[in-house]
């Protein structure tokens, strides 16, 4: 607790704080050898102040003891200090009590109304006090000496005692609150930065995910879709071969095991590259634990799907993949056994690259789907072409009860789709349909306008 007009006056960063209201030890020490000082001043002028009144000169040492004293309460109240100063101002006893009440007080907090008259009221005590030792002993003197040349130096004598600690007050004060004003700035910035630095190192650790998970994801639309065939074309050469079928089945069932090892490993590349790092950017060990793992992976992965051919849209290099090629895909599910139509609404156009490959992908993740859950089942690709936008839709019926071909899903096929889609401000809707298939639907606008219409496509006739 603090009293009003008391010194703000908090301690070096890392200095020790000192008792009571004293912020530094070394200012309690200053104070008290202060108080000391004063003390022993205001006892020998109250001393000849009592012989002068008739007094004890007890009563008078003691009477200066405490007035003297008082300078150790400066900073705690220093209006009480310079009260009693001006009240043993008529004593002639305190000089250096009022020099450092006053300039406590100038320095305080103490509004500068109240310090101007407390100020006023020293001087005046002051001028009268020297203005009538300097008349009384002008009284004895023989060389008598203008009366107004006593009052010019009483005046002299008061201001030189009250001004300058007044004025040195006031500029330590002003120049105590610009540096509190500097240093609660400083820490402001320093909080800022830090603030600054805390959401940068969000936005590196969000840029990090996304960066992984588009990863995940162009390898998932580049690579699942390839090997899923490879497993289905190895099921169906299984199922009919004619010649020689002992060492066809065979080979097939080695195809087959091949396929699934691929995605299963593949599935695991995809795990590490969309989970996030537990221990930070820091852990670099892991990161390089994490990057050969993956190369490894990706080798065993590419080595066991090198003899599948590329699909076209692959081999262009291009860019990715465009909506021309996705007649080609429907070409290869056909030629997997899939029954699959196609149906194109719309003047074709030019789309951005970006348009053009998220709808190719929703379309292969769409049929790989089809090919996973639904074996046997019959698939519609429709794709219109409308006034700044491609909207697309595949569905498929039931299953026919068939046998699949056993190829595991990670649960990220939707999940990637409906990312690609939102990326460019479209929308995607997938579902189940009332007659037991599935539907999946997008609506992509061209170069990141909005779309027009909805996700739905009206049936095929």
């Amino acid at each position: 607790m603090t009293t009003t007009g008391a010194i703000a006056e908090p301690g070096a960063r890392g200095a020790p704080g000192g008792p009571w209201w004293w912020a530094r030890r070394r200012s309690m020490v200053l104070d008290v050898a202060l108080a000391l000082v004063a003390a022993l001043e205001c006892a020998v002028e109250g001393v000849g102040f009592a012989g002068d009144a008739g007094l004890p000169s007890a009563a008078g040492a003691l009477i200066g003891l405490v007035a003297g004293a008082s300078l150790v309460l400066r900073r705690r109240c220093p209006i009480a200090v310079v009260l009693v100063s001006i009240a043993v101002t008529p004593a002639e006893m305190g000089i250096l009590l009022s020099v450092v009440a006053l300039y406590t007080l100038a320095a305080s907090e103490v509004p500068r109304r109240l310090t101007a008259a407390l100020a006023g009221a020293s001087v005046l005590g002051t001028l009268v006090v020297t203005f009538v030792r300097f008349d009384r002993n002008i009284a004895h003197d023989t060389n008598q000496m203008d009366l107004w040349l006593v009052l010019i130096f009483s005046v002299l004598m008061a201001v030189g005692l009250t001004a300058p600690p007044v004025l040195l007050g006031m500029y330590v004060g002003a120049r105590r609150r610009l540096v509190e004003s500097l240093r609660e700035r400083a820490d402001g910035l320093e909080r800022e930065l830090s603030l600054l630095a805390e959401r940068a190192e969000e936005r590196a650790v969000w840029a990090r995910n996304e960066e992984r998970t588009r990863i995940a994801r162009e390898m998932h639309d580049v690579v699942a879709h390839r090997v899923s065939l490879m497993v289905v074309h190895a099921a169906a050469l299984q199922a009919t071969v004619a010649k020689d079928p002992e060492k066809a089945a065979k080979n097939a069932a080695l195809v087959g095991d091949m396929g699934r090892q691929a995605l299963m490993e593949l599935r695991e590349m995809l795990g590490v590259l969309r989970s996030s790092a537990d221990g930070g950017a820091g852990e670099d060990s892991r990161a390089v634990a994490d990057s050969r793992r993956l190369a490894e992976v990706a080798a065993q992965a590419s080595a066991r799907v090198a003899a599948v051919p590329p699909p076209p849209e692959e081999a262009a290099g291009d860019g990715g993949p465009r909506l021309d090629g996705i007649e080609a895909l429907v070409g290869q599910s056909q030629a997997a056994g899939m029954a699959v139509e196609l149906s194109v609404v719309g003047e074709e156009r030019a789309y951005a690259p970006k348009v053009e490959s998220t709808a190719y992908r929703v379309v292969q993740e769409a049929l790989t789907n089809v090919h996973k859950h639904a074996p046997g089942a019959k698939a519609v690709v429709r794709l219109a072409h409308r006034e700044g936008e491609v909207a697309l839709q595949v569905e498929n019926g039931p299953s026919d009860g068939g046998a699949g071909a056993g190829l595991p899903s990670g649960g990220n096929g939707l999940v990637g789709m409906r990312e690609r889609v939102a990326a460019l401000g479209g929308v995607f809707v997938s579902g189940a349909t009332d007659a037991g298939g599935f539907r999946v639907s997008a609506v992509i606008p061209d170069r990141g306008r909005a779309p027009a219409a909805g996700p739905a496509l009206p049936a095929a006739g």
